[in-house]
């Protein structure tokens, strides 16, 4: 594949789910960028954002700068797009959001006690939601609905989008 497909939207739009089956359907690697983070600090992303979320961000921008040359579809995190990540991921590639309802992403989250965001409660979602939604689609080359659609649904919308999609900008 000449150009990545980066998968972005809000934690529990199954960005971790969907990807290994695009790369499944379109027979290319693929890349968890919180995976690859929590593999290269030796921490989970809990510790570093309990440090500093700043430094995590840089560990971030770092992560998706690699990614962006050597794998084909990328799970990014959630807030990847509010940091300099964003310009990598528009610059190399298509930009798939997947898309869900707050009603949906707290149905996957559930009390969300593992992501750091969340510690205050599921609330949050919504309250971060509302501050990313705009950016999520100013990025995005294509969007994908995940409410009531399987993974395997999803995974086949994001390869029509990558097909579909124009050269990177």
């Amino acid at each position: 594949m000449e150009r990545p497909i980066w998968l972005i939207g809000m934690m529990g739009s199954g960005k971790s789910t969907v990807a290994p089956l695009v790369a499944a359907a379109l027979d290319c690697d693929w890349a968890d960028a919180d995976s690859v983070i929590e593999k290269e600090t030796g921490r989970s992303i809990g510790e570093l954002f309990g440090e500093s979320e700043a430094r995590f961000r840089a560990v971030e921008v770092d992560v998706i700068r690699v990614l962006a040359e050597g794998h084909a579809v990328v799970a990014t995190g959630g807030g990847a797009i509010m940091t300099e990540a964003a310009g990598i991921m528009r610059d190399s590639g298509v930009v798939v959001w997947l898309r869900a309802t707050i009603g949906t992403l707290t149905d996957r989250i559930g009390t969300g006690s593992e992501r750091p965001l969340l510690a205050n409660g599921p609330a949050a979602i919504e309250r971060i939601d509302g501050l990313r939604r705009q950016r999520y689609a100013d990025m995005a080359d294509a969007v994908v609905d995940t409410d009531g659609r399987s993974p395997e649904e999803v995974a086949d919308l994001v390869v029509e989008a990558w097909t579909n999609a124009s050269p990177p900008r």
